[in-house]
């Protein structure tokens, strides 16, 4: 029996140490006094609000906060932003914050952590406000997984009642806010209210670190689930005058599968109860004073579209040759140009420099995989880009009309992408501008040696004996 004693005591000891070397280290000096959050979920991408008032309660300052996200939450995380606020109601202002995932050791149960810069370090007894907003992509799964023609979406949602922290929270709450009143069930953590199309959560008060109780909603979302599997945005400069901006696009429809047999007529006589789920059209935002603008896929150009422009923005809005249920995929190209002088600069120094969006130009899309293809013009030297967010970058070389050397393309990766991400980013480089007579001067002399090659035939005598004439 002392034996087994023995060793059970062991096991307990060993089982402690592991949970201590496991867990990240984040200040037992600050706790968080009120917290409130707010989901989003009219759109299949997941907005989440969340207001914090930070207390230091030691004796240190503290310049840094942990935000914590289970591993599901960290995989689908697609845009993490903080900001310190000051003032109250209308007079409310806002100070961004620099937010970087940490390379701290994972916390139970594979907790993963995003570490927020404060401005100034926050003193003994002093608070904070900060305001954070995250979105999660591909966080909403369809149930049932495949629905008719005539039958609404319904969707699943899985969260935690209580904020995951690694601070205590004194007092906090959850709201959740669906597309529609109609929801078939969730999970209640006392005390839990609905009214109408929000559920909330709470309050809770004096929760531990990591508190956690595991929620599901199942509600109705018939929002267009479009979802970008593959976006190539080629941006080609020019320096005659003009930018070419080329997009090839995958689309698929990520929400329930559609089952059964597609009714055209009934779709077109019963929109209100048929195909509530898909979508026919979709718009896309492009920059002010487009021209030359196209759309057609791989049969050819498509005529159901139609573009609005103005001093401010231009919208597209364009309509597949069919409307798209779930599973459905699309295959299509959108091109335009756009004025030389509206996103072409020159620094002081010389160097010029390309300012454009970043992101996906259709409004409430998830673009799975985002390649953007800055290619410049031939001659440039010294390519380098400024991006406000994490990319993969690569260069590559491209040969087009006229090119001798080809072109330097700047290529920029990134995956799950949203519309938060449609940021400007800056592409440097040096160009001479005697560059720019290399094509005309390569004209002009493939034109005189023609020339001069007509001539000398004309004048060339290739007769083998003269003809004498009497």
């Amino acid at each position: 029996m002392g034996a087994m004693a023995i060793l059970r005591l062991a096991l307990i000891f060993t089982s402690i140490s592991l949970l201590a070397g496991s867990s990240p280290s984040p200040s037992p000096e600050l706790q968080i006094v009120t917290a409130e959050r707010r989901i989003d979920l009219n759109s299949h991408i997941v907005k989440v609000f969340l207001t914090l008032k930070v207390e230091n309660i030691g004796e240190s300052p503290a310049s840094e906060v942990l935000l914590a996200f289970s591993p599901t939450e960290a995989d689908r995380l697609a845009v993490v932003k903080a900001a310190t606020v000051a003032g109250k109601k209308k007079k409310k202002s806002y100070f961004p914050l620099d937010v970087k995932p940490t390379d701290l050791a994972d916390g139970p149960n594979g907790t993963k952590y995003y570490l927020i810069h404060l401005l100034k370090p926050l003193g003994k007894g002093e608070a904070i406000s900060l305001e954070v907003l995250y979105m999660l992509t591909h966080s909403l799964e369809p149930f049932p997984a495949e629905i008719s023609q005539s039958e609404s979406q319904l969707v699943y949602y899985r969260d935690s009642a209580k904020i995951l922290s690694p601070y205590s929270i004194k007092q906090q709450a959850t709201f959740i806010k669906t597309p529609t009143s109609r929801v078939e069930s969730f999970t209640r953590v006392v005390p839990t209210d609905r009214a109408n199309t929000e559920l909330r959560y709470g309050p809770y008060e004096e929760q531990p670190p990591y508190s956690y109780s595991p929620v599901i909603v199942h509600f109705e979302n018939n929002n267009a689930f479009a979802v970008v599997e593959e976006l190539v945005r080629e941006i080609e400069i020019s320096h005659w005058g003009s930018i070419q901006v080329t997009e090839h696009y995958k689309l698929v429809h990520a929400g329930a599968r559609h089952k059964g047999v597609f009714s055209r007529v009934e779709y077109q006589s019963k929109p209100s109860h048929s195909g509530v789920s898909s979508f026919k059209h979709l718009l896309a935002e492009l920059p002010p004073r487009v021209h030359s603008v196209y759309y057609r896929d791989n049969i050819g150009n498509i005529s159901s579209s139609r573009l609005r422009t103005n001093f401010k923005k231009s919208e597209l809005l364009i309509e597949p040759r069919y409307p798209l249920f779930g599973g459905w995929k699309s295959t299509f190209v959108i091109g335009y140009g756009v004025p030389l002088e509206d996103f072409l600069f020159e620094a002081a120094d010389g160097t010029r420099y390309l300012n454009y969006s970043f992101g996906c130009p259709l409004a409430e899309t998830v673009v799975e995989k985002l390649t953007v293809k800055v290619v410049l013009p031939e001659g440039s030297k010294n390519p380098s880009a400024v991006v406000p967010f994490p990319v993969e970058q690569r260069a590559e070389r491209k040969y087009s009309y006229l090119d001798v050397v080809g072109r330097t393309v700047v290529v920029l990766e990134k995956a799950n992408v949203v519309p938060e991400h449609n940021s400007p980013f800056q592409v440097y480089y040096q160009f001479s501008p005697v560059y720019m007579l290399a094509e005309p001067l390569m004209l002009t002399s493939v034109f005189f040696l023609f020339f001069m090659a007509c001539v000398t035939y004309l004048h060339l005598d290739l007769s083998i004996s003269k003809i004498k004439q009497t």
